[in-house]
């Protein structure tokens, strides 16, 4: 079996592997961020994520109500498709739960409806049943607390619970005009978060650029 010698490059072969290795050594190198992301893309989404945020806090905030009721709208639609499907299946003979499914469509309906005929009774209804999830919230952090043998946090666990069981009686007793005031104050945080994502944004395209240059 015969071997080859192997022949280092010379002439023109030479010249273009030079020029291919200086042509590489002078690509600039491209600042990746965790993820595999590039920091240009990654600051560009974070502002994009920022002014939605920011979009999205200022409306909430401005109008609570009418942010609300689009919201339960949107559900009520969503139900009502749903509802719709599922008696589609119904109609399937090979369907193995042929009365299930039509009772499960025939409630997503009626709920659907409901939700967009009366908004004043869905926002009330989702504020009665916020205000009854944090009472039993409340009770069960109380009582939680009160069987605690851990001082340190038996405190901070019994006073949780006593917020929690006001802030629900007081949901209870006003729903319609606590899920409001709710939804203002969620709006309040979208803008907060939404100024730091695009603050954070613009540090990071800042940082980006001293890089390069």
């Amino acid at each position: 079996m015969a071997v080859l010698p192997i022949r280092s490059p010379s002439g023109r072969g030479q010249d273009l592997l030079n020029e291919r290795t200086v042509s590489a050594m002078e690509q600039p190198d491209v600042v990746v961020a965790d993820g595999g992301l590039s920091a240009k893309v990654v600051w560009q989404l974070e502002l994009i994520v920022g002014f939605i945020t920011l979009a999205l806090g200022i409306v909430l905030t401005l109008h609570p109500s009418t942010s609300l009721n689009v919201i339960y709208v949107f559900i009520g639609i969503l139900l009502i498709i749903g509802g719709i499907f599922h008696f589609i299946r119904a109609l399937d003979r090979d369907e193995e739960h042929r009365a299930w499914v039509a009772i499960a469509g025939l409630l997503e309906l009626v709920i659907g409806v409901v939700m967009i005929r009366h908004l004043h009774l869905t926002q009330a209804v989702v504020g009665l049943l916020i205000g009854l999830a944090w009472i039993v919230q409340g009770v069960v952090a109380l009582l939680a607390g009160a069987m605690s043998n851990v001082r340190g946090s038996r405190g901070w666990v019994i006073f949780f619970g006593i917020v929690s069981l006001i802030a629900g009686i007081v949901v209870v007793s006003v729903p319609a005009n606590s899920v409001t005031a709710l939804a203002t104050l969620l709006g309040i945080w979208f803008i907060v978060m939404g100024l730091l994502e695009v603050a954070g944004g613009f540090v990071l395209r800042s940082r980006l650029h001293k890089v390069e240059g």
